[in-house]
């Protein structure tokens, strides 16, 4: 059964897309799309990482 709220699944993808994290945020709060400085562990620094779609 799927959760119910303003919460939902979004993906964090790298500039070059070879890595992406999945967190949740709030919609209701949080309209814009995400950016969140993360570590990319493919070119072993951090990078900023953008919102992306969900499959």
């Amino acid at each position: 059964m799927a959760k119910k709220g303003p919460r939902a699944l979004i993906k964090l993808e790298s500039p070059d897309r070879d890595h992406c994290y999945y967190t949740e945020k709030n919609s209701r709060n949080t309209t814009d799309k995400l950016k969140r400085k993360k570590y990319n562990p493919r070119k072993k620094k951090h990078e900023l990482y953008t919102e992306g779609k969900v499959k």
